[in-house]
């Protein structure tokens, strides 16, 4: 987005302010009383139309202006803060959306959302009338600098924002206007003084100019009652000028200073960074590799300050790419408010760990599967408030959204305590449709893992939400495409957890380099526990079940050269690296432990999108190619070896 560009500005300001009016009507709907949430739904609703208007988009300033009509009436107590007219207000909220993006918008949906408004104020009303607070008089002072008509400032809508503040006298400023003969027509030169009466705060003028105010200055006196207009001596005061932006007074505006707290940079540029830092990994890895081989100390002197700068920008670039969780699950509390709705249950949605930090990436991919997962925990597991009554349940079904972290995963877990999956239903579609065999004889987990194959479902009845098949497939999908794993557990009568698995980053790891006969791969150092050596005795000791004697426990492990075909002798002293994800650990026997390596993951082609053992590729210093394992599959063959080992003895 370019800093000269008004209009992207005003759009991407825009989304955060509806943004902020979404997240406060959410809050209204729980809290219909607060005042304070009612200021700031009518706050930002008004900034966005003052704004609109100013930057030219005059049909979004003509549609907010009726739903900040409505909560005028909320402050003003003549209108109550109903269950509909949050509704009303969040269903105009999109076609608000859609005008702020510039996308078409149907004028005859606009009028059905004004009207359905307009009955939900009317329904409303009634209240008793709030006592109308007291006026202020304020002198305000502001003027641009000479480029800003040229970069979409539009002044006569300020003045028309003030208006609607109350009764306000405005004089135009000309002291700055040079002769005419220097005169540029382009030029901004005036400047207005505007004497204003009304019974909004200081912060309510701030906000009239809250997308120009870092680029004018600008001075907000209050004038004593008992003083005429020309003589009152100045008070509090508001400025903001271009050397001074960030200085606000906290007395007048009662909000901190905007300057210097942030930049907004395009994800498409973050994304570019991280790539030409990934490359500079690999070419660290390889001068590393041609200073170990090198007599020379000044190399290895250079190459160690490289690999020490390279590795903190690493660090650095994952930092910045690190979003909370919280910025994803916020996004669902709409949905939940509108699935409530439209399924007529009592839903509460619950959020835990949002603090927790995943790559951006991640995140925006996960917003999908948990929609999905979302919609049908409310369709499928949650119960109507009479069948919960009836099985000494309340009333209010809940689904959580809880994340942690765990080693270099974070775990993701959708709750809900409704009534659980039938896995006799369950059963009978995967036979119906022919997935397993009558007789088949299946592990609980495997059998609800049937959830997630493509077109499967237990709906009875189409609907809306659920019910064609479609979904859960494609969560599974997007979710192994992250590097991750899915887990489901479901108890009849209380509900299910399914817990995602998500590595924390996907472009850049630690890992440890081993090598298996003449290859090498890399496993991720956050998985791994321990390295023990593999004796002769010990190697032949486990021919049967390939079981490791670890300190008391026994531990499965994988022969890698046997799972990858490697076809020659083992080392005589093999490595095992003994890995985990969760609860469960499992080793892997190698032939030569390389050492740690910073692994910059390249993604695999489609010919080999279907190989699970590994998540990617990754090049190395000597030009090399090693496949970085996965883990949580790994651990999963280990399991199923062992049981098999297991039904054999």
């Amino acid at each position: 987005m370019s800093q000269s560009d008004p209009v992207a500005i005003f759009r991407q300001e825009a989304q955060d302010l509806l943004e902020q009016i979404e997240q406060g009507l959410l809050d209204l709907a729980h809290r219909p009383g607060d005042r304070d949430l009612v200021d700031a739904v009518f706050r930002g609703l008004h900034t966005l139309k003052g704004s609109g208007a100013m930057f030219g988009f005059d049909a979004l300033a003509a549609f907010t202006h009726h739903c900040e009509g409505a909560f005028d009436r909320v402050r003003k107590g003549q209108a109550l803060a109903s269950a509909e007219l949050v509704a009303a207000v969040l269903a105009a909220q999109d076609h608000m959306r859609a005008l702020a993006e510039g996308r078409e918008a149907s004028i005859e949906e606009g009028e059905a959302l004004l009207a359905r408004l307009h009955a939900a104020v009317e329904a409303g009303g009634g209240a008793a009338p709030a006592a109308a607070p007291a006026e202020t008089t304020y002198r305000i002072r502001f003027s641009f600098p000479a480029d800003a008509l040229a970069n979409g400032t539009r002044p006569l809508p300020l003045l028309d924002e003030l208006r609607e503040l109350g009764a306000c006298d405005v004089r135009a400023l000309t002291d700055q206007v040079p002769p005419l003969a220097e005169l540029a027509p382009a030029d901004c030169c005036l400047g207005w003084e505007v004497v204003l009466t009304t019974a909004h705060p200081p912060s309510a003028i701030e906000d009239v100019f809250i997308f120009v105010i870092d680029d004018m200055k600008l001075e907000v006196e209050v004038l004593e009652a008992d003083e005429p207009a020309a003589e009152r001596a100045p008070a509090d005061v508001i400025e903001a000028a271009p050397d001074a932006a960030a200085q606000a007074a906290p007395a007048a505006a009662g909000k901190a200073a905007r300057g210097g707290e942030s930049v907004r940079v395009p994800a498409e540029r973050l994304d570019e960074l991280m790539d030409r830092v990934g490359e500079l990994v690999i070419a660290q890895s390889r001068l590393t590799q041609l200073a170990a081989g090198s007599a020379d100390p000044q190399l290895r002197n250079v190459s160690e300050e490289i690999e020490r700068l390279a590795a903190e920008l690493r660090d650095t670039m994952m930092v910045v790419r690190m979003v909370p969780v919280g910025q994803l699950f916020n996004r669902f509390r709409r949905l939940i408010h509108d699935l409530a709705r439209e399924t007529g249950k009592d839903i509460e949605l619950v959020t835990a760990g949002e603090t927790t930090e995943l790559d951006k990436t991640v995140i925006e991919r996960l917003a999908d599967p948990l929609v999905h997962m979302i919609r049908n925990a409310a369709d499928h597991g949650l119960e109507t408030a009479e069948q919960r009554l009836a099985a000494g349940k309340p009333a209010t079904g809940h689904i959580t959204l809880s994340a942690r972290q765990a080693g270099a995963e974070v775990l993701i877990t959708i709750t809900d305590d409704g009534r659980g999956i039938d896995r006799a239903r369950v059963r009978a579609k995967a036979v119906e449709a022919g997935l397993i065999a009558a007789d088949a004889v299946l592990a609980d987990n495997d059998l609800l893992q049937l959830i997630f194959h493509p077109g499967f479902s237990t709906a009875q009845t189409v609907t809306n939400l659920s019910g064609r098949g479609v979904g859960m497939d494609v969560v599974k999908r997007t979710i192994e495409g992250l590097r991750g794993a899915l887990e489901m557990t479901s108890e009849p009568g209380a509900g299910s957890v399914v817990t995602l698995r998500i590595p924390l980053t996907l472009a850049i790891i630690d890992g440890l380099l081993v090598r298996v006969a003449s290859a090498r791969y890399v496993i991720p150092l956050a998985a791994v526990e321990e390295c023990v050596e593999l004796s002769p005795e010990q190697d032949l000791r486990s021919t049967g079940r390939q079981l490791l004697n670890l300190r008391d426990q026994l531990v499965p492990f994988i022969r890698l050269r046997e799972l990858f075909g490697a076809g020659t002798q083992p080392d005589p002293y093999q490595k095992v690296v003994v890995v985990a994800t969760g609860q469960e650990r499992v080793g892997l026997a190698v032939d030569q432990i390389l050492g740690d390596h910073q692994t910059v993951i390249k993604s695999l082609s489609s010919f080999h999108a279907e190989v699970e053992t590994f998540s990617g590729a990754t090049i190395l210093g000597d030009g090399g190619v090693a496949m970085v394992l996965d883990v949580p599959h790994l651990v999963a063959a280990g399991q199923r070896q062992d049981a098999r080992l297991r039904a054999a003895s």
